[in-house]
């Protein structure tokens, strides 16, 4: 899961400019998730595998975030969030320094929130915070993520606006620009939702959209598969790693939270357009996505969750996807826990392969990406996650 983490750590800075005063804070930050895994069936040929199997619960990260007080209710604010690989050390999001999120801007009382740089969509930020992925990562995600449900992409060279907060409702705008000179109307991406939250019931709902741009496919007629330059690849797994060359992406969610005692349940809706052009491998591909999840805390330290995924290929092939996921956690602490969680997929119909051909759809849990050259791909995970 690819959520903000809760700091630990504030560094508070006092600056004087003159008879005035302005109070800074910096707040150092991160989350270390590290696991010990088996998937039944992890490439082409069906072998197993055991090994790490890290950021599950939460993406591993680092961070600097902070904000200065203008006065009359005025915020400077910013954040830099490093992505990478507890078990090698490696860079996440491409190997950028500032993968997961590097934004500035300025935050008000009375008129909301605007930054620029890298960062979430808006689905991300409003809608994904009341679905099974909130608390169980990738385990409970889409197959190949293919509505961004784990949130795979940020979107780069971003204007967002944030509204106040008005008795529990609030709207989110974002645009991402291409910056390609002379092709006005490509390589952009927009986001918008709005979320309802009081008390036990939550609410959320908008639209993503991002374009691939057809400089970066030249002549029309070849296919070079995704480059736009303000959203990132959603491409990462045999589920729909053949739709890479397509000229857009559309993506409506919607989702639902209500909490009673010791349970919570949710549910939500997705469907992903990926829209063809003369230049992609194929005919123009949607998926239509259900989830629900129920959590029951049966100790104020230990956390159970139940979670079932539908999902329904369209238009270029048929293939369905069943999956149902498990999970539990033990914190020890505020900062640290112990979890386990597993997952079961049982994929049928036809799926279609990143050459353009066609066979038989192969199972793929959540946003792992693992090939299992299966109809069904099983999944165990024990781990530990600090947060600091």
């Amino acid at each position: 899961m690819k959520k903000f983490a809760l700091t630990s750590l504030s560094l508070a800075l006092l600056g004087a400019a003159g008879a005035a005063q302005a109070q800074t804070s910096v707040t150092l930050y991160g989350v270390i998730d590290a696991g010990i895994g088996y998937v039944s069936h992890a490439n082409a040929n069906g072998d197993k595998l055991v090994g790490m199997i890290n950021g599950n619960l939460s993406g591993d990260r680092w961070g600097l975030k902070g904000q200065e007080d203008l006065g009359g209710g005025l915020k400077a604010i910013f954040q830099l969030e490093n992505g990478f690989d507890v078990g090698t050390g490696r860079l996440g999001q491409g190997g950028r320094e500032f993968g997961r999120q590097a934004f500035v801007g300025l935050s008000g009382n009375q008129w909301g929130t605007v930054t620029l740089g890298r960062q979430y969509d808006p689905l991300v930020d409003m809608v994904q915070g009341i679905t099974g992925d909130n608390y169980w990562g990738a385990a409970f995600a889409t197959p190949g993520d293919v509505d961004n449900y784990d949130n795979s992409l940020r979107v780069s060279n971003a204007v967002k606006y944030v509204s106040p907060n008005f008795a529990g409702f609030q709207v989110e705008g974002l645009y991402g620009f291409s910056n390609l000179a002379g092709t006005t109307g490509q390589g952009q991406t927009w986001s918008a939702a709005a979320t309802y939250n009081n008390g036990p019931l939550a609410v959320a709902g908008g639209y993503f959209y991002a374009n691939n741009p057809s400089a970066g496919r030249v002549p029309a007629t070849t296919a070079s598969g995704w480059g736009s330059p303000s959203s990132d690849s959603l491409f990462n797994s045999p589920v729909n790693s053949a739709y890479a060359t397509a000229q857009a992406i559309g993506i409506a969610r919607g989702a639902v939270q209500y909490s009673i005692g010791a349970f919570t349940v949710g549910g939500s809706y997705s469907n992903a357009q990926y829209k063809a052009d003369g230049a992609s491998r194929f005919g123009s591909q949607h998926f239509n996505i259900g989830n629900g999840f129920v959590n029951f805390q049966v100790t104020p330290a230990l956390l159970t969750g139940l979670g079932y995924t539908y999902t329904k290929a369209g238009g270029d092939t048929s293939a369905t996807y069943h999956q149902v996921s498990l999970g539990a956690d033990y914190s020890l602490s505020k900062r640290t826990d112990f979890y386990a969680v597993a997952a079961y997929q049982h994929a049928s119909g036809d799926q279609r392969n990143g050459d353009g051909t066609t066979s038989s759809a192969q199972a793929s849990i959540g946003s792992y990406g693992y090939e299992s050259g299966r109809s069904h791909q099983e999944l165990v995970i024990v781990g530990v996650r600090h947060k600091f």
